[in-house]
């Protein structure tokens, strides 16, 4: 059976809702869009049989949020019973990784370093540093929750512990592109009050590979991974 000549252009329109006044040789509709008159020709068991509707060569304008949002929730949902990595197996860190490079893949925050999204305190959630994780120490003497904070303004970075100890420390910012930053430890404290200063030798780089209002993805020397969760915005590190 032949298709009739509408099918045959690519262009497929919708018929025009019963009702409307159609003047002159191009139909209105409530798009803006003209349809040419011999549109008007088409049989009606034609436009009820097949329900023609219009076809656009580029993606709906949520297509991009909504595969972010998927992509985040299958990250999210893999990390949670891993105890941000304490207990990931090696298969456990490819799968992580390759997910976290499927949120980088889709990153909204072209120049991270000049965002504000990037400012406030953060929750690690996942990452491979061994020292981070201390997987080595029995899990009572572990940190319960692990927090990093950055002010760009002051090119300030702290990084915080929770119970048992409230051990932190804070350090110096120096942006090497709008992506990456080198970073210089300065000052630990120990239980939270105790200053002890950073050898020379506590340096590194960090670069932020996916931003957003919830999420962070940052690599490190070795490639390791870091991924955090917002948790105070409004955070400032004390000078």
């Amino acid at each position: 059976m032949a298709l009739p000549w509408y099918l045959k252009t690519g262009v497929l329109m919708s018929p025009p809702a019963a009702g409307f006044s159609l003047p002159g040789s191009l139909m209105k509709l409530d798009s803006g869009f003209a349809v040419p008159k011999k549109l008007q020709n088409i049989r009606k068991g034609d436009r009820e049989r097949l329900r023609i509707q219009a076809v656009f060569s580029f993606p709906p304008r949520n297509g991009q949020a909504e595969k972010r949002k998927q992509l985040k929730q299958e990250l999210l949902e893999a990390i949670e019973p891993l105890e941000r990595g304490a207990t990931a197996t090696p298969d456990d860190q490819l799968r992580i990784d390759q997910l976290a490079r499927k949120v980088e893949a889709v990153n909204p925050t072209n120049e991270p370093l000049k965002s504000d999204l990037i400012n406030g305190k953060w929750e690690l959630i996942y990452t491979t540093s061994a020292a981070i994780l201390q997987a080595k120490k029995p899990r009572f003497l572990r940190s319960i929750t692990n927090y990093q904070c950055i002010n760009m303004d002051t090119l300030k970075v702290q990084r915080m512990e929770t119970w048992p100890f409230y051990n932190s420390v804070t350090g110096d910012l120096t942006p090497l592109n709008s992506k990456k930053v080198a970073v210089k430890l300065q000052v630990f404290k120990i239980l939270g009050f105790i200053p002890v200063k950073a050898p020379d030798s506590a340096r590194g780089e960090l670069e932020i590979t996916y931003v957003d209002e919830e999420l962070r993805i940052s690599r490190g020397k070795g490639n390791l991974l870091f991924i955090l969760k917002m948790f105070d915005p409004t955070y400032r590190i004390p000078l």
